[in-house]
């Protein structure tokens, strides 16, 4: 299992650099499958957007998966390197695949070896609990169950600053978690 988690993935030069150097393969022959945020709707799955997006990080359009929460079904079982789920509302972005039972089949792709990239977000996404997360970015979704997928069973404080730094030591106090922190600029590599 390989988890590259971030702060802000491609939209930061070390990010991009990082994931780049750890993916395993040159980032144009991986075969991704990538979950939009909160905020896609059928119309934005569709047009094409995140295919563009993905290109421009250097992924090849043949290779980008977009999940579709309109459509699950058809991304059960596919040939993967790596499973990409950027930033948004954590809160948002887990009850929609949630609501789809993916984040199961999340678990399932990572375990059988396609890597998990996770910016922002995304990178709390994979955690073990989201709870956290509340000072930053609204539950306005009514998300009950904070649990993360559950990669990786620490929690992250992402975005890391000089402002964060009084949760962040409250958090290790509390010691529910192991507690990483990751600036902007910042990546983990977690292999097991």
């Amino acid at each position: 299992m390989k988890l590259i988690l971030s702060s802000s993935d491609f939209g930061n030069i070390e990010s991009a650099k990082f994931i780049y150097e750890h993916l395993g393969m040159p980032i144009e022959n991986a075969r991704v499958l990538y979950f939009p945020n909160e905020k896609a709707t059928e119309a934005s799955i569709k047009s094409g957007m995140y295919e563009k997006r993905l290109c421009a990080f250097g992924f090849r359009e043949e290779n980008i998966f977009v999940f579709d929460y309109y459509e699950p079904t058809k991304f059960c079982g596919l040939d993967i390197d790596a499973v990409y789920i950027s930033g948004g509302n954590t809160f948002g972005t887990l009850k929609r695949i949630r609501e789809t039972g993916f984040d199961k089949a999340i678990f399932d792709y990572v375990k059988k070896g396609a890597v998990y990239i996770g910016g922002s977000a995304g990178a709390h996404i994979a955690t073990a609990d989201i709870s956290h997360v509340e000072k930053y970015d609204k539950d306005t979704f009514g998300l009950e169950d904070f649990s993360g997928i559950g990669l990786f069973g620490g929690i992250l404080v992402c975005h890391y600053s000089e402002e964060r730094k009084a949760d962040y030591e409250s958090l290790k106090v509390a010691g529910k978690y192991s507690v990483t922190a990751l600036a902007n600029n910042e990546s983990i590599l977690i292999e097991e």
